[in-house]
């Protein structure tokens, strides 16, 4: 019997192990390769790791953790999980059960690609998600924010430290008429129409195609899709959730512990900050980590 199972083999996870690891705890990861960020052609904002390809990044931590003894990284996919504290079961895709007395979910979210020709293919690289992560290397040029919701007014006045050319497209959004005149107040062109393309005119720049004939260039398009758990394991044992505007994450305490006792979760699907962060992840995967070590003390 393993003393953690985590499943999912990203930042959160592997941070996760790392210090399960250290303390001589035997782990099994698994993992399906499939990291939200793997569109991205670098991360930033990661400590000691700025402006590295995140793929990388994860295999240097892949190659860092095989000096550990304990801990086993297994490309599989897990189908079930039953049991409680203490005596877990996990079943993998080909059938192979796997015991624990832990578990740390990490096994992300996946964002749901609006039906706009051009947006998955533009997805990482000229339509991103965060300024922490792109807004420097595209500092002071035209940017264009997809509107979302009530939580897009928020990014406007988040985007002002990086840059003062800002379109937001109303996708075909209500925006209020008290959201429109801050915006009018601020100088922020808002452009109505629903996005029919985007264009990409290499490198990150594009050209963004409403249904009204027009046609707006910009040199970075932020958009905010929904998206989901990449996994429904949570929902089999019944874990508690919130809501957020893009989507629901597990609901965790300080020890990053789910309303299960004895399952932990970590990353992007536990984490209703936005944006995403690989910093917040890898953080919090650690605390799942050091949590469910302490937890097992004697």
């Amino acid at each position: 019997m393993d003393d953690v199972i985590i499943i999912g083999g990203s930042f959160a996870g592997l941070a996760g192990a790392l210090q399960l690891g250290r303390a001589r705890r035997k782990v099994t990861v698994l993992d399906t390769g499939l990291q939200r960020n793997r569109f991205a052609g670098h991360s930033h904002g990661l400590l000691g790791h700025d402006h590295k390809p995140p793929l990388d990044i994860l295999a240097e931590a892949r190659r860092q953790l095989a000096r550990y003894h304990t801990i086993k990284l297994v490309n599989a996919r897990a189908d079930r999980i039953s049991g409680a504290i203490d005596d877990f079961s996990v079943v993998t895709a080909e059938g192979e059960s796997l015991r624990a007395r832990r578990v740390i979910l990490s096994y992300g979210v996946t964002d749901q690609m609006p039906d706009i020709p051009g947006f998955a293919e533009g997805w990482g690289k000229a339509i991103v998600p965060c300024p922490y992560c792109d807004g420097f290397e595209f500092a002071a040029q035209h940017w264009g924010l997809v509107w979302s919701g009530p939580q897009s007014h928020n990014q406007v006045r988040l985007f002002h430290d990086w840059t003062d050319r800002l379109t937001v497209f109303a996708a075909g959004h209500d925006i209020p008429p008290d959201v429109r005149a801050d915006l009018a107040r601020r100088n922020i062109p808002v452009i109505d129409g629903r996005l029919i393309e985007i264009a990409h005119r290499g490198g990150h720049g594009s050209t963004v195609k409403l249904d009204t004939g027009r046609n707006v260039a910009v040199d970075i398009l932020f958009a905010h899709p929904r998206n989901k758990p990449s996994a429904s394991l949570h929902e089999s044992l019944g874990l508690a959730t919130a809501n957020t505007p893009l989507g629901i994450v597990l609901k965790v305490d300080e020890r990053r512990e789910t309303s299960m006792p004895g399952i932990y979760a970590a990353g992007d699907l536990a984490n209703p900050i936005t944006p995403p962060s690989v910093t917040l992840a890898t953080a919090h995967g650690a605390t799942a980590g050091i949590s469910a070590q302490q937890s097992m003390l004697v």
